[in-house]
């Protein structure tokens, strides 16, 4: 039996019935905006690499800022319905930081923070919002499209491809001892060749360039075992369906239980009492 009184189980009761409601309404929230949210990031993650490569109209930087504001209003709420906060801004912390990036801008008139206007702190202020914008739009593809395998695959890849193009460019633009990529264009088809383990001529020279480079080359060789497994079984189920081949297929084997199955059928018909016992029961 419990030693604490009637009250103190009634309240601790009480509070269990608020927290699941509670992570009920913050999951159906999430269920309501997760497709929103994902559009927009696509947006705002288009804009964060129209700003890295050409530079952001004042129109353009409006509608960056309001979809800033969006996701701002969306986290505050969010956070602000979970059961355990401080868990929720755990388990959620890139995503508050990918928020908090852009207010920085604001700090640039500030003269105690001039120190973020060299170009060594410029670059990686920009490398951890490549990250962190580029984590938030996986984090929603992801919560969207995980179940449509092959395909979610191929639309990740392709995002990371245009984010990480967008990166090396803005870092590898105005490196001292190398060129550089003279257009967005070439850093695209470079960040290509990467993403498909064919490699380049060309090695990052900046710190920000190179530790970009390593986590391109990390997801490749991840994507490259995972595309070759898929068209691998893509094409062993095409023979496997296929009667003149030696692989047997799942309607291969379908047909022989059926056929299996007829013949118990025809042996009950022809001994309804007493079935013949066979003298190997392993042939």
């Amino acid at each position: 039996m419990s030693s604490l009184p009637n009250s103190e189980i009634s309240e601790i009761s009480k509070k269990q019935v608020l927290e699941q409601e509670r992570v009920e309404i913050l999951q159906q929230l999430e269920d309501w905006l997760d497709l929103p949210m994902l559009l927009l990031s696509f947006v705002w993650l288009a804009l964060f690499v129209v700003e890295l490569t050409w530079g952001l109209t004042p129109v353009l930087d409006g509608l960056s800022a309001a979809i800033w504001i969006l996701f701002v209003l969306e986290f505050g709420v969010k956070l602000l319905i979970a059961p355990r906060r401080l868990t929720y801004l755990k388990t959620h912390w890139l995503t508050a930081v990918s928020l908090l990036l852009p207010a920085f801008r604001t700090l640039r008139v500030v003269r105690l923070l001039r120190v973020l206007q060299t170009t060594r702190a410029m670059r990686g202020l920009q490398l951890l919002r490549v990250l962190t914008r580029t984590n938030r739009s996986m984090r929603l593809l992801s919560a969207n499209f995980t179940r449509r395998g092959f395909g979610y695959v191929m639309l990740l890849s392709g995002m990371i491809t245009v984010a990480g193009a967008a990166g090396m460019y803005a870092f590898e633009l105005d490196a001292p001892d190398a060129p550089g990529f003279e257009s967005y264009g070439a850093a695209l088809w470079w960040t290509a060749m990467l993403m498909t383990t064919m490699g380049s001529e060309y090695f990052p020279q900046t710190a920000e360039g190179r530790i970009l480079c390593v986590l391109l080359a990390l997801y490749a060789f991840a994507v490259f075992g995972y595309v070759t497994a898929t068209l691998a079984t893509f094409f062993i189920g095409q023979d496997a369906d296929d009667d003149a081949t030696e692989i047997a297929g799942e309607r291969s084997i379908n047909a022989l239980h059926t056929e299996i199955a007829a013949l118990r059928a025809e042996i009950r018909a022809l001994y309804p009492k007493d079935p013949p016992q066979l003298k190997n029961p392993d042939f």
